[in-house]
């Protein structure tokens, strides 16, 4: 059994990556930082390939593409991404491009591309990796919240689509809430609520994925969250996600 795991070199992919090792599957991974890629290659007891590319390139994605898809990938995991914190007319403009690049563009290339291969050989999964600020928009992170939104919705879609067509192919998304990774000092925020630890959320999501669950949310906080999001005004759920985020400013 065969993995590829985008955004593999710290954080839930990380630990996915471990995981995954455990249960004696080979591993491709793929994330910008060597260094790190080559630690974790000599860490793992399993037959670990590693990737070094920018995925925010549309290029690079494709090139990966083809480097890989004679692999016969088993699980296809997408997890890079990142975000970014600010009023919408202040923040940097070509950072949130290439945050569209990387959470939406590339996920949305690898996805179609292996999931055409997976369904001529009829086997497969793919976990996309979401968000809980998938479920709402997200002032003062406007942009990470709408790119989580579409990874959620389209991920839901193609899970229904594989469906009907009756193949041994799944699709699953990962929406988490906080989760104690590097992720906030990348979007130069920090905590509102106490975040779960990321082996939890790792093999929480690699068990639901196998099971077969379309929608994976770790943690009972976050499930509730989702439920009280459908019984209150869109308005009055834009005034609680800008007081959760302005608690965020470090």
């Amino acid at each position: 059994m065969k993995a590829l795991i985008i955004g593999a070199s710290s954080g839930v992919g990380l630990d996915m990556a471990k995981y995954l090792a455990t249960k004696k599957y080979e591993l491709i991974l793929v994330a910008r930082n060597k260094e790190k890629l080559e630690k974790i290659q000599e860490m793992l007891p399993t037959k670990v390939t590693i990737i070094v590319a920018d995925l925010s390139i549309e290029q690079k994605v494709k090139e990966l593409y083809v480097l890989t898809k004679k692999e016969n990938i088993d699980i296809l995991i997408n997890n890079a991404g990142f975000g970014d914190f600010g009023y919408f007319t202040e923040t940097d403009l070509v950072k949130e491009l290439t945050m569209i690049d990387t959470n939406i563009k590339a996920l949305h290339i690898l996805t179609k591309s292996f999931l055409k291969d997976m369904e001529k050989r009829n086997s497969g999964y793919i976990l996309n990796v979401a968000s809980s600020a998938a479920f709402q928009p997200g002032p003062l992170m406007s942009t990470y919240y709408a790119t989580k939104s579409y990874v959620y919705q389209l991920s839901e879609a193609l899970y229904y689509e594989q469906k009907k067509k009756k193949t041994n192919v799944h699709i699953g998304v990962l929406c988490p809430g906080p989760v104690d990774t590097n992720f906030n000092n990348v979007a130069g925020v920090k905590f509102g609520v106490k975040p779960l630890k990321s082996s939890y959320v790792a093999k929480y999501a690699i068990d639901n994925l196998l099971d077969k669950k379309m929608l994976i949310i770790p943690g009972f906080k976050m499930k509730c969250a989702k439920l009280f999001s459908r019984f209150v005004s869109d308005k009055f759920l834009l005034r609680i996600i800008y007081r959760i985020q302005k608690k965020k400013v470090n």
